[in-house]
């Protein structure tokens, strides 16, 4: 398994820790600190991805409740949800990360971390998001 994708799933713990109990980051990422990978790479990448979220929830919020028509925020599943915000994050504020790796990393975790329609769930948002709103992507 290699380091972004460690980084995903540390980055999914905290954001579920967060949800739970309605905490910031930096109070999730300390509490968490015990079980988390020592390696600087993995634990940066990871708080790139929860402090970015933190940052920018509002907007990703806003496009998974464009794109996911029926489902209100509230009615998904938290790993679901994080994990759609964790690839919009991807998708719209890391150009060094290219938008169908942040999809199929999303994809696979839901498959790993959700229930067994999650990750056909997950990719369906993403795609659509995708087909609708990235224009020009070189990296796909």
């Amino acid at each position: 398994m290699g380091k972004r994708r460690k980084s995903r799933i540390l980055a999914l713990q905290w954001l579920y820790q967060m949800d739970i109990t309605d905490g910031e980051p930096q109070e999730s990422m300390d509490i968490e600190a015990d079980w988390a990978p020592d390696d600087p790479e993995i634990r940066a990448f990871a708080r790139k991805l929860v402090e970015g979220v933190h940052c920018h929830r509002a907007e990703l919020d806003a496009i998974i409740t464009q794109y996911a028509s029926g489902w209100s925020l509230d009615r998904l599943a938290l790993v679901d949800r994080n994990l759609l915000r964790m690839a919009l994050l991807e998708i719209n504020h890391m150009p060094d990360v290219p938008h169908r790796v942040a999809i199929n990393e999303a994809v696979e975790l839901a498959k790993t971390f959700s229930t067994a329609e999650s990750g056909r769930f997950v990719n369906g948002i993403l795609g659509n998001y995708a087909r609708s709103s990235i224009i020009d992507d070189p990296q796909t």
